[in-house]
């Protein structure tokens, strides 16, 4: 039986969760891998959620915020450098959900903050969430990682998770809204060091000394092979399950009802309604965004490639400002 322990040395977000997914693929044996990693701002989508309904993708865009879709389920959270993330891999014989969440336990009571786990898969301290779990199962590897809130920025969280979805229907997993709290309210003077090294004490009391994990160049390869993957527009945007938007407005010449349905990222069908005079703008709005990924840039652009009338220039001009 071996244990082994990680820190990763980069904060790009889509290199630690490539990092995470080559664990969980490459790790064979009877081992316990703990792996910690902080992520700069990014904000961290479930495999089967929609970021356009979960996120400020705009908001996101001008903060340079990155956007990140993990291979487990759960819901979305904002993660800063102010933020511990861990991660348990073992395979199927040496994983124990509990003996893993009690490793996470003692070191944040060894904090001093009475935390406990509760039944939606969070850790909490007075019924306040700073910590959400969540698992993914490939071949005899099994994969649990969470947060740890050590002192983010709670505003900044709302400004990125915090999007109307009104215009929206999606069949994808929705995040449940829970009450979060910062440790640094329970306990002022921790900082993220310390919660490294509370992480690492207590792994090696539940389950005994551990080495670090060394990467050879053909592992090296596979970890910038996912990170590739990670960081593309394919994973974290065209694995979005099939959903409708909608919206409308109304210009001097009438009004527009659009009603889009996307299967992974790409525009598939149009309807349009209007009361327009000109009969030809629902085709014409139709053939320029069919095929678009479903980005106001690309879809206003290709739009005014069908053509340059005022009216189709009003209408890739409104597209332009959804901020999608």
């Amino acid at each position: 039986m071996k244990y082994y322990y990680y820190i990763s040395p980069s904060l790009n977000a889509w290199e630690n969760l490539a990092l995470d997914e080559f664990f969980l693929n490459k790790l064979k044996g009877d081992y316990v891998l703990l792996y910690l990693y902080i992520n700069h701002d990014a904000v961290i989508i479930g495999r089967n959620q929609n970021a356009w309904k979960e996120c400020n993708l705009e908001q996101m865009d001008r903060d340079e915020v990155k956007l990140v879709r993990r291979m487990s389920g759960g819901g979305a959270v904002f993660h800063d450098i102010e933020n511990l993330n861990f991660s348990f891999h073992a395979n199927r014989k040496n994983y124990n959900l509990d003996r893993q969440v009690k490793t996470v336990l003692d070191a944040v009571r060894n904090m001093g903050i009475s935390a406990e786990y509760t039944g939606r898969n969070d850790i909490s301290v007075d019924g306040k969430k700073f910590s959400g779990n969540a698992f993914c199962i490939r071949g005899d590897n099994e994969l649990h990682h969470g947060t740890l809130l050590i002192n983010t920025d709670m505003n900044r969280l709302s400004n990125y998770l915090n999007v109307s979805a009104e215009k929206i229907r999606s069949k994808g997993v929705e995040s449940v809204k829970s009450r979060v709290c910062n440790l640094t309210d329970y306990n002022p003077d921790l900082t993220v060091e310390t919660a490294i090294e509370a992480l690492k004490e207590s792994f090696r009391s539940n389950y005994g000394d551990f080495e670090e994990v060394s990467f050879d160049e053909d592992s090296r390869r596979k970890i910038d092979k996912l990170y590739e993957k990670h960081k593309s527009w394919e994973w974290r945007l065209g694995e979005t399950i099939q959903f409708d938007y909608m919206t409308e407005t109304r210009f001097p010449w009438g009004g527009i009802d659009l009603n889009i349905n996307i299967k992974q990222g790409i525009v598939d069908k149009v309807e349009v309604f209007t009361d327009a005079l000109d009969t030809n703008i629902p085709e014409i709005i139709k053939e320029g965004l069919v095929g678009s990924r479903f980005s106001s840039k690309e879809m206003a652009e290709n739009l005014l490639k069908k053509c340059d009338s005022q009216q189709i220039k009003d209408v890739a001009d409104y597209i332009a400002t959804l901020g999608i």
